[in-house]
């Protein structure tokens, strides 16, 4: 599962959508403010949970909501900006810091993280991430 506010909603939707295309794994991105609507009723003991949590207006929900997943088990994977503060927790599985700089930019370094977790993903399982099964690379047909 990969949660996202704001801006990061569809960076958490890429990120879902990148480890299906190259290491064939069911994942769902999910607006983090909607966890209690469904999502939440899935979560379990040592789920993998992908969170984007930059350092901006909706931090400190993010951080609730994410300790929502952490409370019923969820190993978490949590994707922010560098900042003096410091998160514990010890179901953070791994706590990925991109630079800090401007809000409107925050997007393209968040993504690169879960280009690279689909990519080693795929690279773990033995699938040719050059090649993806069903996918075109370009649009060929109309």
């Amino acid at each position: 599962m990969f949660l996202g506010r704001g801006y990061s909603f569809p960076i958490a939707l890429e990120g879902a959508l990148k480890l299906k295309e190259l290491a064939y794994v069911h994942a769902e991105g999910y607006p983090a403010g909607e966890m209690k609507h469904g999502p939440l009723a899935l979560i379990e003991e040592g789920m993998p949970v992908v969170v984007i949590a930059p350092r901006d207006e909706h931090y400190k929900k993010t951080m609730s909501n994410m300790q929502e997943v952490i409370a019923r088990g969820a190993k978490v994977l949590l994707i922010t900006n560098k900042s003096k503060d410091e998160i514990i927790s010890e179901n953070i599985w791994e706590q990925i810091e991109v630079d800090k700089l401007d809000y409107e930019l925050i997007p393209f370094l968040t993504t690169i993280p879960l280009q690279k977790l689909a990519f080693y993903s795929a690279l773990e399982k033995g699938y040719d991430i050059d090649k993806p099964r069903n996918l075109a690379k370009s649009v060929t047909v109309e």
